[in-house]
């Protein structure tokens, strides 16, 4: 561990030390056999596969770099996707799930705990691909949802135009669609009265964003759960699904 650090922080030192170690064993070597001969033989050996020693090498150290890089973009894209569930993505769960319909068995499967583990995650996880969202938005404060995506649309833009999420193509799709939901509302004079069918494209629009925001919420609370523990404490009390959110520790 510590020499791929030096490998990949502090090349220079690395290659400095390798050097040194190779010179003193060649010296230990000689002060054994005392033939130069035979140390000469076994380094034109080794010189000879050093092209193997190479390629080894550089892919090895390919892969290091690699990896690094992943690490670093999916702790980039997480922050993102923090501060997307911190500003929009948990307030707008809490609104739009006042127009699920028949949800008690989503609710209920969603009720994450302090005690879930992988295991559990998993579960809910696969609930929700076989679970059908249904949504009605008659009887829904419109107006109210409207204003509050009106407000977070500089944010929104700001997400959107973020390089790194090119990387994360469900959360890319989330944004999409609560962007698409923010438009259909703008365009809109009036949202009461609105036409049978006219409100029926706003259920699927409505249901899009759910789809994907129940499922990128799970994911996040699950990263949450392993990477910072104070967070998953908060966020599963303030579980935007529950119908008793509380911020306080009672139990």
């Amino acid at each position: 561990m510590v020499a791929k650090e030096l490998l990949i922080n502090r090349p220079r030192l690395m290659l400095t030390i390798l050097i040194v170690i190779s010179s003193m064993v060649y010296l230990a070597d000689y002060l054994v056999d005392g033939s130069m001969k035979e140390i000469a033989t076994s380094f034109l050996g080794n010189l000879a596969f050093l092209p193997i020693y190479i390629i080894v090498v550089t892919l090895t150290l390919e892969q290091i770099l690699k990896e690094r890089e992943r690490h670093t973009l999916r702790r980039k894209l997480n922050m993102v996707i923090g501060v997307f569930f911190s500003e929009v993505g948990t307030r707008l769960l809490r609104e739009l799930s006042g127009c699920l319909v028949a949800a008690d068995g989503l609710r209920s499967s969603l009720t994450v705990t302090s005690h879930w583990k992988g295991r559990d995650f998993q579960a809910a996880c696969s609930f929700l691909e076989q679970y059908d969202v249904k949504v009605d938005c008659a009887g829904f404060d419109k107006a109210m949802l409207k204003e509050f995506l009106e407000s977070k649309r500089a944010f929104l833009v700001g997400l959107l135009e973020n390089q790194n999420l090119l990387e994360h193509e469900a959360f890319t799709d989330l944004l999409w669609a609560v962007f698409h939901l923010a438009e259909e509302l703008e365009a809109r004079d009036a949202l009461e009265g609105l036409p049978p069918t006219d409100l029926e494209h706003l259920h699927g629009d409505i249901k899009r964003v759910l789809e994907h925001l129940l499922r990128e919420w799970l994911l996040y609370l699950q990263h949450l759960r392993h990477s910072y523990p104070y967070l998953f404490s908060l966020a599963v009390r303030m579980n935007p699904l529950s119908a008793q959110v509380s911020p306080y520790v009672l139990y």
